[in-house]
């Protein structure tokens, strides 16, 4: 069986790839920059050409694929959020999303199962709110985003196909991401929460995130929003010191909010306002996660 990959040279897609090609199925990872993206795959993963914006091209591939899992989309942590900076983020996605529909609508035999991403952000800033799959959408930037980017491959349940989205949380990985930044500055005893540290951070594991995924898209009862996060999402305050106690280092030196949106402007709203989200529909699905307790995926990258 066959599964489309958009946006497969990144974090998520590359250990996507991976995980699907070692259980046997046929992995096409669409990029940009084929010739780039190709070394960092393993092997028996093919690489197609494309423009980000259109099924041009690679159309074929959707053709009797089991899956289209869609993760194209600019960087967010990519520079300030500058007017054209937003108009990018927001574009990227909504183009990737279209030439999946483009895609779905050109197959004579379409895929089962298009998995499309969005992010936690999708609820915006909620407190101390327990957030599940069924939670309203926020208002800020980033939830708007996410709501345009979940909507933008939707059509593709008026041709019968499965429509899942996947909610992800922080995404804690040795090879990218977020966490080897947070990390650094706890090596030279220099780490602690950011913000207030009251913030909640809905984080999962890489193997958990890919191993979901792959859950979803053979589950025929997935259907709808999903938050991938872990089952026991932390504060900024919690995650620190667990993490300090994991590195042996102190967490005691917090970053105050003013420094954090001096440095980074309204992208800052990542880091200082969080989701107390939780896997709910994931979970009543019946996946289990690997790494449920943030010490034992801690323990898992750190060693």
């Amino acid at each position: 069986m066959r599964v489309v990959i958009t946006g497969g040279s990144g974090l998520i897609g590359r250990k996507l790839a991976a995980e699907l090609a070692a259980a046997g199925y046929e992995v096409v990872v669409l990029s940009r920059r084929p010739q780039e993206a190709q070394p960092a795959l393993p092997a028996g993963v093919q690489v197609a050409a494309w423009d980000g914006r259109s099924a041009e091209g690679w159309a074929v591939w959707a053709d009797g694929a089991h899956a289209i899992v869609n993760l194209a989309g600019s960087n967010i942590a990519q520079g300030r959020w500058t007017p054209e900076r937003k108009q990018a983020i927001l574009q990227s996605r909504l183009s990737a999303g279209y030439a999946v529909v483009q895609a779905v609508q050109q197959a004579a035999h379409k895929p089962q199962v298009v998995i499309q991403a969005s992010a936690t952000g999708y609820y915006g800033p909620r407190g101390d709110e327990i957030i599940t799959g069924e939670s309203a959408a926020g208002a800020d930037f980033l939830a708007r985003v996410c709501v345009e980017w979940e909507r933008s491959s939707a059509k593709v349940a008026e041709m019968g196909v499965r429509h899942v989205v996947i909610r992800t949380g922080m995404v804690l990985s040795q090879e990218g991401g977020a966490f080897p930044k947070i990390v650094a500055p706890f090596r030279f005893f220099l780490g602690g929460p950011l913000g207030n540290g009251r913030q909640w951070y809905p984080w999962i594991h890489i193997m958990d995130e890919v191993g979901a995924i792959r859950y979803l898209i053979e589950s025929d009862r997935a259907l709808g929003a999903f938050n991938l996060v872990a089952p026991s999402p932390v504060t900024a305050r919690d995650f620190a010191r667990l993490l300090g106690e994991a590195m042996e280092r102190p967490a005691t030196v917090p970053v105050p909010a003013v420094i954090m949106q001096l440095m980074f402007g309204e992208m800052a709203t990542i880091l200082l306002h969080g989701q107390r989200a939780i896997p709910q529909r994931l979970q009543e699905l019946g996946f289990r996660f690997q790494y449920p307790r943030l010490e034992e995926a801690l323990r898992a990258l750190l060693t």
